[in-house]
């Protein structure tokens, strides 16, 4: 019973992990309608950008604090990620309003391939390090209760922690703020929202610019845990069966699916892996979803769309 536990903690913190990245294509589709392909580059190059900036600092102003060096990497990085927000607005989006589904996603592919080939010419290709102080030692909890307790990676416990915190203020951001409602305006109806006086433009740069904040985070934890390379920006792909699960247009729904995903894959790898060879982990996300959406195409929380003749 301790190592099944042990299974789904382990889990739900991978899964919250993905949920903070889908909730990156969740906030750009309903502001804009657009299925982002380019989180996943959005991701690697703000990982890039945050362990070349925290080697960088450190040599150019001549103090060797790491904690002052991560603080100043993460403030630029996120000062790049709105640049690059407002760039996509300005030289792609904002040329494109009312246009074609499949004109948008490949604009958004070929962010993607820009992001990735730009990211590593700026900054190189090599694997980089992010040292934000997460520990990495063993924790063992529960240990009254079960022989030899449950062990829990503490810096995976510190990660998922992050990641919840991030995506309870990103929901009230939408719920309770002004900008948040605006927002939420815009992914109800663009024509609405521009006739009582929102302005789309701004509206997509704010929701660029967050969606570009919740990358550096999902990139600055998993470059901690795994080191900036280019399989990050195919990580992020993982939370394309997240997204559709949970509903394109929910944000509790990108939450709740990547708990279902992280939870899952990690069950049936351990005790379905040794029967039927390994593997499942890195294609059961994509069978679940395929009987999901055989059953309810929009997703566990998506709204269903009703088309009148």
């Amino acid at each position: 019973m301790g190592f099944f536990i042990e299974t789904v903690i382990g889990g739900l913190m991978s899964g919250m992990l993905y949920s903070l990245i889908a909730l990156g294509f969740v906030l750009i589709f309903k502001a804009s309608g657009v299925f982002n392909f380019a989180q996943g580059a959005m991701v690697l190059f703000a990982a890039l950008a945050m362990a070349r900036f925290s080697e960088w600092f450190p040599a150019l102003l001549g103090f060797d604090s790491k904690l002052l060096a991560n603080i100043l990497a993460f403030s630029a990085a996120l000062v790049v990620m709105i640049i690059v927000a407002w760039l996509v607005e300005r030289l792609v989006l904002g040329k494109m309003v009312n246009q074609e589904a499949i004109a948008l996603l490949m604009a958004t592919l070929g962010i993607t391939y820009f992001l990735d080939g730009f990211g590593q010419t700026v900054f190189g290709s090599e694997i980089y390090k992010i040292d934000i102080g997460l520990p990495k030692d063993p924790l063992f909890l529960f240990e009254g209760a079960f022989q030899g307790g449950v062990l829990v990676n503490k810096e995976d416990l510190y990660a998922a922690c992050i990641a919840a915190a991030l995506v309870i203020l990103l929901s009230l951001f939408f719920q309770k703020t002004p900008t948040g409602r605006a927002l939420r305006a815009v992914a109800d109806d663009h024509q609405a929202a521009q006739s009582i006086g929102i302005p789309l433009n701004r509206v997509w740069v704010i929701v660029w610019s967050v969606a570009g904040f919740v990358a550096l985070v999902a990139g600055m934890i998993w470059g901690s845990k795994l080191g900036v390379q280019f399989s990050l920006s195919l990580l992020a792909l993982k939370a394309l069966p997240v997204v559709i699960l949970g509903g394109l247009t929910s944000v509790p729904g990108a939450i709740v699916g990547g708990l279902i995903i992280g939870v899952g894959e990690k069950v049936s790898e351990v005790y379905l892996g040794p029967m039927l060879g390994g593997g499942i982990e890195i294609w059961f996300a994509y069978v679940l979803v395929l009987f999901v959406l055989l059953v309810r195409p929009q997703g566990l929380f998506g709204e269903k769309i009703i088309d009148r003749v």
